[in-house]
């Protein structure tokens, strides 16, 4: 197996990967991982208690936030909203980035959602409990090209940034243009 070098002592790549998957860094806690095993769910319980309270907070995960849409400000065919997301954990914890979208019509089945993020530099946002953060989305309500509807979207789907799992919420809206979504990335606050 092949072995890497790091500060005086060895480490195999699957040593490396387990630190990996266990989010720990490579050096530090590092060795409180075997290598001649997988890691097992006490070590990262034990990485997770060892943090101080001054120690950074840790990205928001899916299960800690809670997601609405605030109110939509129609106008000449355009509609602006902010998509709110709150820590609902007792932990602050920060925000980075987009948001994933997917629409869903009454029935339960997706419909085409064509996400455009806007050229806007992300940044980072700490969330302290009960803390907000908004992503702006935008869409047209006129038809574009050959159509000639826009579908009616009964809920949105939405993966905060870095996570797979979703939060759902009910989104009444026609966006146009095959279903297309302007974002912005998120951003301190509950409001533009």
């Amino acid at each position: 197996m092949q072995r890497f070098k790091r500060a005086g002592s060895a480490m195999t790549a699957s040593a490396l990967l387990t630190l990996a998957v266990c989010g720990l860094p490579a050096s530090g806690e590092a060795t409180a991982v075997s290598a001649q095993g997988p890691a097992t769910p006490s070590i990262g319980l034990a990485a997770a208690s060892a943090r101080t309270e001054g120690s950074a907070p840790g990205r928001c995960r899916t299960e800690a936030l809670s997601a609405h849409l605030g109110r939509q400000d129609p106008g000449a065919g355009n509609v602006y909203a902010p998509l709110v997301l709150t820590n609902t954990s007792a932990q602050t914890c920060w925000v980075y980035g987009f948001v994933g979208l997917v629409m869903f019509d009454g029935n339960g089945d997706a419909m085409r959602t064509r996400v455009r993020r806007e050229n806007v530099r992300p940044q980072r946002v700490v969330l302290k409990p009960n803390a907000s953060a908004h992503a702006r989305l935008h869409w047209v309500m006129v038809q574009t090209g050959a159509e000639k509807q826009c579908p009616a979207s009964a809920r949105l789907m939405i993966i905060p940034p870095d996570e797979v799992a979703h939060l759902e919420i009910p989104f009444s809206a026609r966006p146009c243009d095959s279903g297309r979504i302007d974002i912005r990335p998120l951003a301190p606050g509950a409001r533009p």
